[in-house]
């Protein structure tokens, strides 16, 4: 089959966003180590949107950061300019 379907694992933000209880940092790196473990290979980290309308994905570049030298194509949620701009100054692709 010369065809590919590409997923994209979009837990760490869909999943997280309008849960009751925010993950740590740490806790949302742990996850996506866990989902890369699970041999997911593109992932969504999170989305770089104001804090005080999404605040679970607040520190997305933090989370970025986290994932440094980790082997897996990241993808973020940018809804506008601003967010564009923090998601590319985050290293995201």
């Amino acid at each position: 089959m010369s065809e590919k379907v590409w997923i994209t694992e979009v837990g760490p933000r869909d999943g997280l966003q309008n849960q009751a209880q925010h993950l740590s940092v740490d806790e949302r790196v742990k996850l996506i180590d866990s989902l890369m473990d699970a041999g997911l290979e593109q992932i969504e980290i999170g989305s770089f949107v104001s804090p005080k309308a999404v605040p679970a994905m607040a520190n997305s570049d933090q989370v970025m950061a986290g994932l440094a030298g980790r082997n897996a194509s990241f993808s973020a949620l940018v809804p506008n300019r601003r967010g564009y701009d923090n998601a590319k100054s985050a290293g995201v692709p």
